[in-house]
């Protein structure tokens, strides 16, 4: 069994969960429209210029729905996946997932998404598990901070790492293969044996062609 371990946001959806989620915030009257817009729109840029304070960016996203029980905030992301997660699912994305399942690899997301926003997508691509950035808990609500290291740029090689120590060996960094779109993905991507690129940024297209990496399109045909 090998290990295939896949980035989400614009290598398996069509745009990042994130950002909409800011705006079905302001979709449904949670967030202003104009402020929060404005904000999100500069956060994500700062994300793919490999700028992001993720622990500023968390605190936004979740900063409209901290006064919410988590259990509320679950029914509320029933609507967030049927009015805009689910379009942006790209079913060459659900294809590549269910060939390596079909194969016997176990199959891995990576986000610097948050688990809150993530587990339900992860769930409905149907990978064996899920690697996000980790929310604190305080009696029922999110408080806007995260646990541990977050799922980001090199964290995400630290989180594989300790996930793989956890697996007892039973997959190595070598034997891994991870398609990512983001040149923020790169230290993992240089970590594992077998990088892909997947519909890459301007950066990481680049780079793939000067390390001679895969580049495949999950968005073309």
């Amino acid at each position: 069994m090998s290990l295939a371990v896949f980035d989400l946001d614009n290598t398996l959806l069509a745009g990042d969960s994130d950002h909409a989620w800011g705006d079905f915030l302001i979709l449904h009257g949670l967030a202003d429209a104009k402020k929060h817009a404005a904000a999100n729109d500069e956060f994500y840029r700062h994300y793919t210029e490999g700028k992001l304070d993720i622990n500023a960016y968390v605190r936004f996203t979740l900063g409209p729905v901290l006064h919410m029980q988590i259990s509320a905030l679950q029914q509320l992301h029933t609507k967030f996946m049927q009015e805009f997660i689910r379009p942006l699912i790209l079913p060459a994305a659900k294809e590549l997932i269910t060939g390596h399942l079909a194969q016997g690899d176990y199959c891995l997301i990576m986000s610097a998404t948050n688990g809150f926003i993530t587990a339900p997508i992860a769930s409905e691509f149907g990978v064996h598990e899920l690697l996000a950035t980790d929310l604190e808990i305080e009696k029922g609500f999110y408080t806007g901070s995260i646990v541990g290291v977050p799922c980001f740029q090199s964290g995400k090689v630290i989180r594989l790492e300790q996930w793989l120590r956890r697996q007892q060996d039973r997959f190595s960094l070598a034997d891994t293969v991870f398609y990512s779109d983001s040149y923020n993905d790169v230290p993992l991507l240089e970590a594992v044996g077998t990088p892909v690129a997947v519909d890459p940024d301007a950066k990481l297209s680049a780079l793939a062609r000067q390390r001679n990496w895969r580049v495949i399109s999950l968005r073309e045909g």
